[in-house]
């Protein structure tokens, strides 16, 4: 850990040369890069110069121990010691948590895609109560919600939505819900009573700045069509829809929910810049899938994360044992405390990795 410490604080005394330097600042994008990563390792550099400070004065009050002392001065050097000692431990303590490798998308805005997995209309039903969830939840945060595409299935439920949550945190708070939902209830349509069980996906995508990924104009294919399904008078009237194509990956966007053109082609690349950030970062972790099994924030959509029992009232996550008995008070937007202790899963495993 030592070792560590060293290296980030000469890594911090070249960026503050390198910031500092006109040549540098005139480069706006590499500044920024530098500026961010010299603001994110400052936090732990001053706390092991706490440490060093509070080592150095360990030794210094053990060095007068050696030396010939009244007994009154011995004991307030000996309070000392212990003090320092006390110090030092809760110290090193914090420095291993600062040491947790920071999330850099942990403070941004999130786009959340959610979409019907098996069970008919039920699925679709279900990814509606999930929009939901998270909408009331993002409204206790005061959050900002913008909704960005919409497919519904005509009776209340969503084949597929994609919405953005803006809020500071909102990625490091959201980012554990990527993954399979199972809901287990008896279906309105259901006369015999019986319990369906239905899945929907969900997919917490952090908001791409243009610094973490470029898009070359010839990497992407724009079509644009006329509008279809609920909307203001200009649907079917005005080619404001928008399908995007990034070729290299084949992934496709389209955004119609504007009477705007330029708005739907506006949130159609902040949707695809985020998926190929994803795609990337999804791509690196399978790269140290071995180290990162084990890990809550794989971020894997097959695993199934979380089972809603509407009989028994319960919501159980898989990923680390934990059931609520609070249903209710969880699908309207109580979350926090499931999210907590996702977090501080996450953290204690991380923080195993680094005394190890």
């Amino acid at each position: 850990m030592l070792n560590k410490l060293e290296f980030l604080e000469e890594k911090y005394r070249e960026l503050s040369e390198q910031i500092g330097n006109p040549e540098i600042i005139s480069d706006t994008q590499r500044w920024q890069k530098l500026v961010k990563e010299h603001s994110h390792i400052e936090p732990i550099v001053l706390k092991y110069r706490e440490y060093k400070e509070s080592e150095a004065q360990l030794g210094e009050a053990k060095e007068m121990l050696k030396d010939k002392l009244e007994d009154e001065f011995k004991e307030m050097v000996k309070e000392e010691i212990k003090e320092l000692a006390e110090s030092i431990v809760q110290i090193e303590d914090e420095l291993k948590k600062l040491l947790i490798p920071k999330d850099p998308n942990d403070d941004k805005n999130v786009i959340v895609e959610i979409r019907a997995g098996v069970g008919g209309d039920e699925a679709g039903l279900f990814a509606g109560n999930l929009f939901r969830m998270y909408s009331m939840y993002a409204e206790r945060k005061r959050w900002k919600l913008e909704m960005m595409s919409v497919s519904d299935q005509g009776i209340g439920g969503f084949k597929e939505v994609i919405f953005m949550i803006k809020g500071k945190g909102a990625y490091s708070r959201l980012k554990f819900e990527s993954g399979g939902h199972r809901v287990q209830r008896v279906p309105d349509t259901e006369s015999s009573g019986r319990i369906h069980t239905s899945s929907a996906t969900v997919a917490v995508l952090p908001e791409v700045d243009d610094i973490d990924i470029e898009i070359a104009p010839n990497e992407v294919r724009v079509d644009v069509f006329r509008s279809s399904g609920n909307g203001g008078q200009s649907v079917n009237t005005t080619d404001s829809a928008v399908r995007l194509t990034h070729i290299p990956t084949g992934i496709v966007i389209s955004c119609q929910d504007e009477k705007s053109q330029l708005k739907n082609k506006d949130k159609a690349f902040k949707i695809l810049k985020a998926r190929l950030y994803d795609k990337y970062q999804q791509e690196q972790n399978e790269e140290t899938a071995a180290q990162r099994k084990d890990q809550i924030g794989s971020g894997d959509r097959s695993q199934r994360i979380r089972t809603y029992n509407y009989p028994q009232g319960r919501v159980s996550d898989h990923r680390i044992n934990l059931t609520l008995y609070k249903l209710e008070a969880f699908l309207n937007g109580d979350l926090d405390e499931m999210i907590d202790a996702l977090i501080t899963s996450s953290q204690a495993e991380q923080m195993k990795n680094i005394e190890n």
